[in-house]
């Protein structure tokens, strides 16, 4: 019995409808429109040439796969491309796909063959025929407030995304500017934003973008000398999340298109959403305007996740996993993998994985000899607090001391050292060594730093001294 091409077409919808995501579905296949199926070519129009670059550029395996599904090996695809030209009304022309052998579909390169009245366009940002709301967010749907566990690390930062979600561009939080150490969900809290406001306002166009695509997609705009439509593009998104800003250092070019596009976006009440693994104040390589707009709204910072909020998201975790697990497993995992939520739930998934392949029981002997093979194995990072422990026992001052606020010489020096070998050691910013060492401010660790070596230059004693600590601390 032979098909339609509408039959076709329906069928490898619901294929496809599986294996992407909603948004996506929405945005690129339902404008798709069957025309015709001669013996096994089925023909579809899209609106743009953009539309047809898109799809033979992410969608291509699934096309294939779903054509073949329902014509046949043979299968081909013919495309009608939708021209907009200024002058004429739109008028479809054919693109089509012959197979160099009769078993695929060929991904041609993205050039398109366009009437010499109609403007060839390049960018791969400009969606010619498509409304702003038809642009993919970019968004991970896992990142979701509702999968983000507040804690004390983060409670402020939360709350401002929060604020943010309810009403983008319009709260005293623009820019909001996440930063802190990798692993510590920033890039969660920042989608969960974009999420919450595409769930509450649709209309609006949300973008999550990372700065190292970011600089990509700006030199691939200079190298086709499309930098205007670029430009264009990002000065008409609504909330814009742009990842990892501190990546932006040393790279002029791309530092001034985003001053470009931030003060065109904050002065039309649009929303931007920053993150960093360093404040604002501490970011070097930036040009001075644009570390002072990071200013204007409101820097937030997460930090090490403490024990009861390691609790919190083990259990959620195993929650929503289905997983059920002995709090005294958890409590063993909370305990000993402290420095971020990544490395906490690659510990749990390890867990699991050990138990699954090697057919055990999930024993709190299980979690001691995962997590001591996962320890020495990554040799782990050290922490704030165990460089304050051995400074401590070094000196053999108590470490209540070290965070209080004395002034007394040895107290000082040894808050001092703390503050150096956590600046060295870890990755950790200014601000987050100054809160966990006696709640001082990132100027405070400078100096300490400053003090630090200028005593290693010219006291002999003090450098023998810093030497022992740091192999201790390497041990």
């Amino acid at each position: 019995m032979s098909k339609n091409h509408e039959a076709v077409w329906k069928n490898c919808l619901q294929v496809i409808k599986d294996n992407v995501p909603s948004v996506s579905f929405r945005t690129w296949f339902e404008p798709i429109v069957p025309v015709k199926l001669d013996q096994n070519v089925l023909t579809i129009q899209v609106p743009s040439p953009f539309f047809y670059e898109y799809l033979e550029e992410q969608y291509i395996d699934l096309l294939k796969k779903t054509l073949r599904k329902e014509i046949g090996q043979e299968a081909k695809l013919e495309y009608n491309v939708v021209m907009e030209n200024n002058t004429m009304n739109n008028r479809p022309y054919t693109v089509r796909f012959p197979a160099r052998n009769k078993t695929e579909l060929h991904n041609r390169p993205l050039s398109l063959p366009v009437d010499k009245d109609a403007p060839q366009i390049r960018n791969p940002f400009i969606i010619p025929g498509l409304k702003k709301l038809n642009i993919d967010p970019q968004l991970n749907p896992e990142y979701s407030f509702s999968n983000f566990i507040e804690g004390e690390c983060n409670r402020l930062a939360r709350s401002a995304g929060y604020a943010v979600s309810n009403k983008p561009g319009k709260t005293a939080f623009n820019p909001l500017f996440f930063y802190g150490d990798s692993g510590l969900g920033k890039t969660h809290l920042a989608q969960a934003i974009g999420i919450e406001v595409k769930e509450k306002s649709p209309e609006l166009t949300v973008l999550y973008v990372t700065a190292n695509r970011f600089q990509t997609q700006f030199i691939e705009s200079i190298r086709s000398n499309t930098r205007n439509d670029f430009l264009h593009f990002y000065q008409v998104i609504d909330v814009l999340i742009l990842d990892d800003v501190h990546e932006f250092a040393g790279k002029e070019k791309t530092q001034d298109i985003f001053f470009h596009i931030f003060n065109h976006l904050h002065q039309s009440g649009k929303q931007l959403i920053l993150t960093s693994d360093k404040a604002p104040v501490e970011l070097q390589g930036l040009e001075q305007r644009l570390l002072s707009r990071f200013k204007w709204g409101l820097s937030a910072d997460l930090q090490t996740p403490d024990y009861e909020t390691r609790m919190a998201i083990l259990k959620k975790k195993i929650y929503n996993d289905g997983i059920v697990m002995g709090d005294d497993i958890l409590e063993y995992i909370a305990s000993h993998v402290t420095n971020n939520v990544r490395e906490l739930e690659g510990a749990l998934i390890s867990l699991l994985a050990q138990s699954t392949l090697n057919k055990k029981e999930i024993t709190l002997d299980l979690a001691r000899q995962m997590i001591d093979k996962l320890i020495k194995s990554s040799r782990k990072e050290l922490s704030i607090e165990y460089i304050q422990k051995v400074v401590s026992e070094y000196f053999n001052v108590p470490i209540e001391l070290i965070l209080s606020k004395t002034r007394k010489r040895e107290i000082v020096q040894a808050r001092q050292v703390a503050m150096y070998f956590s600046k060295n050691l870890t990755k950790s910013s200014l601000t987050t060594i100054g809160s966990k060492i006696g709640g001082k401010d990132h100027a405070t660790v400078l100096h300490a730093c400053k003090t630090v070596n200028n005593l290693i230059d010219t006291d002999k004693r003090f450098r023998l001294q810093i030497e022992e600590i740091g192999k201790k601390l390497k041990m």
